[in-house]
Formats: structure tokens, C-alpha cells, sequence
């Protein structure tokens, strides 16, 4: 069959919930939590932009980190949702290719500056007298630009090799959205090939972020434990843990699906663990930042008492 041929014809996603009460109930937790992960990421976006005092390099770079959290779950809630409600879930040639292209390019962005957010406390707690040079903010700059820049150069590659493959078996994704892993079990070629080299470039976009979060931690732990000041070693666990919760939600995920050969996990398995990392763990982190993070909660209460006080007059 030839190669164009597969691009005439839709996909079909298999929808992740039934039609019976409970998968309606549980179709109605995934919606809330959707409007729950937009909403925190966005008063996150405003607070940070709105306080000076959040005006830090930390803050900037978790900015960036929530502008990410809104764009993973609009690439496939949305269309999920929009699936269930109408009982059919086709997705066009084109569709399938901007879903995989933005989840790429999404989650290598994140999964780079999560990395570089790493670096931000090791240079905060270690070299707190150099953390003005170190982190000024053309090098925040040169970070952001760098995460984004990765994300896209990824997606460029693997979008358009994923979709070249001839798919002329069946057009059911068992997958609720658009994955390359899912994708590449219905071609009629052999992409053993491919998926090796998809390996081996998940160990560089997922260890070698890893590696350097899991080097910088250390350093910070040995110099959190060094400190004398009791309320200097509380706030500096409670900044950096955050940080480590997320990297765990988020790589946890990321490698489960893309490290862990396919042979030993089952299509429903990999439908839970990608509604995590594009639903559940955006919806997180926001709530992890600001409720672990004293900055964070005062500037919010600022915005409430000013709103607060507006209305009253």
C-alpha cells in the first residue's frame, strides 16, 4: 500500500470511559479536575506576574512550568471529552499528527526545564552569594529558550517519522488519544527500528535530565543538612521538595510509557498512566507550589483582600 494512502483516512481513538453511570461519573471527576488544572495554573500565571516580590528567577522558570501544565491537558481533554459526548471518537490524519507533534514538543520542554529548575536550587542553596550572576536573568532567558527550543527540535523529528510509516491494518488507536507508542503498533511495516531508536533517545530526553536533577539534589542535601539555621533548612526543604514532587509525578509517567518495553504493560495501563502525566499532574502542580510555598500563599491572599476590598466600596 502506498505511504500517502494512510494519510486519506481517519484514526479512530478508543474512548476511555464507557457508557454506563459509573464511567459517566467518572467522565464528570476528569472534567472538573481539567477545569481545576486550568484554573490553578492560570491564577498561578497571574500571581506570579502581578507580585514583584514573585518577580525571582524561580518564579519566572515556574511560569513557564504552568504555562506547560495548561497546554498538556487542551492537546487531549478537550478532545476526549468531545469524543464521549458524541459516542465517536475519529480523528483526522491531521488532527493525530498535531496531537503527537504538541505532546512531544510539550513534554520534552517540560522535562528540560524541570532539569534546569533543578539547577536553579542547587545554585540558590550552594552559591546563594553567586545565585545574582549565576541566575540574572539573560541565563533565565538562554533556559526557557533552550526547553522550548528542545521541545521543538524533538517534536520536528519524531512527528513527521511516526506518521511516515504506512498504516494500512487497523485504524483503531487503542489509545484515547494520538501516541506515538500506540500509533506504531497498527503500522503494517516494521518500525522495530524506529522504536529503537525511540529508546535510545528516551535515554537521553528522560536519564540525562534526570541525572542532572538527581547530581544537583544531591549537592543541595548535603548543604541543607550542613546549615545552622533551623528556619533556613525548613524553608529550603519546603522549596526544594516541591520541586521533587513534581519531578517524580512527571518522570515517573514519562518512563513507565516510553522506557519500560511495551511487552509489560497492557493498553490499559498505558491509558491511566498518560490521563496522569497529561491530567493529574498538571492539575497538581499548581496546588503543590502554592500550598508548600509561603511566597505563593501570601501573594494570593494579597489578591483576595484587594479584590475583597474593591468590592466592599
Amino acid at each position: 500500500m502506498d505511504v500517502n494512502a494512510s494519510m486519506v483516512s481517519d484514526f479512530i481513538l478508543v474512548n476511555l470511559f464507557g457508557r454506563s453511570g459509573s464511567h459517566q461519573i467518572l467522565f464528570s471527576l476528569v472534567a472538573t479536575m481539567f477545569v481545576m488544572g486550568l484554573l490553578g495554573n492560570a491564577v498561578l500565571l497571574f500571581l506570579i506576574h502581578e507580585d514583584p516580590r514573585l518577580h525571582t528567577p524561580m518564579y519566572f522558570l515556574l511560569s513557564q512550568l504552568s504555562l506547560f501544565d495548561i497546554g498538556f491537558p487542551l492537546v487531549t481533554i478537550p478532545k476526549m471529552a468531545s469524543d464521549f459526548l458524541r459516542g465517536e471518537g475519529s480523528i483526522s490524519f491531521g488532527g493525530c499528527a498535531a496531537q503527537i507533534f504538541f505532546l512531544i514538543m510539550i513534554g520534552v520542554a517540560e522535562g528540560v526545564l524541570l532539569a534546569l529548575m533543578s539547577y536553579d536550587r542547587y545554585v540558590a542553596v550552594c552559591c546563594p552569594l553567586q545565585y545574582p550572576v549565576l541566575m540574572r536573568r539573560q541565563v533565565c532567558l538562554l533556559m526557557v529558550g533552550s526547553s522550548w527550543l528542545a521541545g521543538v527540535l524533538i517534536a520536528c523529528i519524531q512527528t513527521p517519522i511516526t506518521l511516515h510509516f504506512p498504516y494500512c491494518a487497523s485504524r483503531i488507536v487503542d489509545h484515547f488519544f494520538c501516541e506515538v507508542p500506540a500509533l506504531l503498533k497498527l503500522s503494517c511495516a516494521d518500525t522495530s527500528a524506529y522504536e529503537l531508536a525511540l529508546s535510545t533517545s528516551g535515554v537521553l530526553i528522560l536519564l540525562l535530565p534526570l541525572s542532572l536533577i538527581a547530581t544537583s539534589y544531591s549537592h543541595v542535601l548535603k548543604a541543607v543538612l550542613r546549615m545552622r539555621s533551623e528556619e533556613a533548612r525548613k524553608k529550603a526543604f519546603a522549596t526544594c521538595s516541591s520541586h521533587i514532587t513534581v519531578v517524580g509525578l512527571f518522570y515517573g509517567a514519562a518512563v513507565f510509557i516510553y522506557m519500560v518495553p511495551g511487552a509489560y504493560h497492557s493498553p490499559h495501563q498505558d491509558n491511566v498512566v498518560s490521563l496522569f502525566y497529561s491530567l493529574v499532574t498538571p492539575t497538581l502542580n499548581p496546588l503543590i507550589y502554592s500550598l508548600r510555598n509561603r511566597e505563593v500563599r501570601v501573594a494570593l491572599v494579597k489578591v483576595l483582600s484587594r479584590a475583597a476590598f474593591r468590592l466592599n466600596r
